[in-house]
């Protein structure tokens, strides 16, 4: 097992195309791998423009089986550079019952499209523009944490992010590197208000995430102003209606890896399309561990509460 991991998170852009937006995910995972990363991460839904800004049942054609289109296109990078890929999709797993959900593929796997296993997201928000509910079933796999050929590692996604438990679980089954493929950002109106805040507390929850746990945290985000605009195989699916510096999501990149003791040791900007690079010494999880000896000292005997919904 590697004691460092070169890791790579694929900061981009999503245009209204969905087969310009794998072609551009299959060409970025390239350049990182040729570059030298091993395990590298997408964002959140790279193949297309966040349709959850609107409740549109026309939407429900871009998604995908995994394995399929994505993970077969992207599988042929995978063996042919020998890396682990973390890919955030769409899923179809059945007539109506559709998930947001994480395929990691990795080299070493014989399974079709490399596919080393899946994760199906848990947390699902409703809010203003991020309408996923409409779409997204529950996860129902649980947090899980894998064994790849570039070490131990968990994924959760996005609005998983706010939830220590989810992290807290996913290490506990050994993940030493949790990865966020993510897709945030501003409602444009309430940037000048609130935009700083906002960004600071959905980093500090996951540097938070670093700390509690002794893990490195990814979290990859996209970049770019959206109207959630969708093209797929060549049908323009119908617009939200105009679009203005106002109305659509603002997201805000600021992508980043964590060491264990919560410390930024890359962070991408808040406006580009950058890949994030960094080597991860995977040995610095136990001696943090060593040293901040949270999980031993944790009461497990007294956290019951937790499994309830309000303590009344």
């Amino acid at each position: 097992m590697p004691v460092t991991q070169k890791v790579a998170l694929i900061q981009m852009s999503c245009a209204p195309d969905t087969q310009a937006n794998l072609a551009k995910a299959v060409a970025r995972v390239r350049e990182a791998a040729e570059a030298g990363a091993r395990l590298i991460c997408l964002p959140e839904l790279f193949r297309a423009q966040y349709f959850c800004q609107r409740e549109d049942h026309a939407l429900f054609a871009t998604a995908e089986s995994i394995p399929g289109p994505s993970t077969s296109a992207l599988s042929e990078v995978v063996r042919e550079h020998k890396i682990v890929l973390v890919a955030s999709l769409f899923e179809r797993r059945a007539p109506g019952l559709y998930h947001n959900t994480a395929a990691i593929l990795d080299h070493t796997t014989t399974t079709p499209d490399n596919i080393l296993g899946v994760y199906r997201k848990m947390h699902i928000p409703d809010d203003p523009l991020y309408y996923e509910k409409f779409y997204f079933t529950p996860g129902d796999l649980g947090f899980l944490a894998q064994s790849t050929s570039e070490g131990r590692i968990g994924t959760l996604v996005c609005w998983d992010q706010w939830y220590p438990e989810g992290a807290r679980i996913t290490a506990l089954k050994g993940a030493e590197t949790l990865f966020f493929p993510t897709a945030i950002g501003w409602h444009p109106s309430e940037k000048e208000e609130f935009g700083e805040r906002q960004y600071d507390a959905w980093q500090t929850i996951q540097r938070a995430h670093a700390i509690a746990n002794g893990v490195f945290v990814c979290a990859v985000n996209r970049v770019g102003h959206e109207w959630g605009d969708v093209s797929h195989n060549g049908v323009n699916m119908p617009g939200p209606g105009a679009h203005t510096a106002e109305n659509g999501i603002q997201f805000w990149g600021g992508s980043f890896i964590a060491d264990p003791f919560g410390r930024i040791i890359a962070k991408a900007s808040h406006d580009k399309e950058e890949i994030l690079y960094a080597d991860l010494d995977t040995a610095e999880v136990e001696v943090t561990r060593q040293h901040w000896p949270f999980l031993r000292d944790r009461r497990i005997d007294a956290y019951g509460g937790i499994t309830s919904r309000f303590l009344d």
